[in-house]
């Protein structure tokens, strides 16, 4: 499956899961639901996936942790914000850069329309 496959089944997926919800609750509990959600599509899921930095030849595990990865391919970032900022899109391409994927979704659930609270973020040409 593509990385825009992915991300099509991602919203989809955030789409079920903050009509049921809405807004208003914490990052965990709706990293946790689209956790679920994505693994109940068979997809392979990791959670908290731990990123090290490499630099200079030298790996340095120093707690970059990315919510959800899908498929080593698509990183998932959640957020529960009022707005969000362009700190939090360079935190996704730091991600994607760090962890050589090509394409990021920024998802903010503290939104009115779930439409509205995502962003995709890309490393590179996809």
């Amino acid at each position: 499956m593509t990385e825009n496959e992915l991300a099509k089944l991602v919203f989809d997926a955030g789409l079920k899961i903050h009509k049921a919800l809405g807004p208003g609750l914490l990052e965990s509990a709706y990293e946790e639901c689209l956790y679920f959600e994505l693994v109940n599509l068979d997809l392979r899921v990791e959670k908290q996936k731990a990123l090290p930095l490499i630099y200079d030849k030298i790996q340095l595990d120093i707690g970059y942790r990315v919510d959800l990865l899908l498929e080593d391919k698509l990183i998932i970032e959640i957020k529960a914000v009022d707005t969000l900022s362009d700190l939090h899109l360079a935190q996704v391409l730091t991600y994607l850069k760090l962890s050589d994927c090509k394409l990021g979704l920024l998802i903010n659930f503290n939104t009115l329309l779930f439409k509205n609270g995502i962003r995709r973020v890309i490393n590179g040409s996809l």
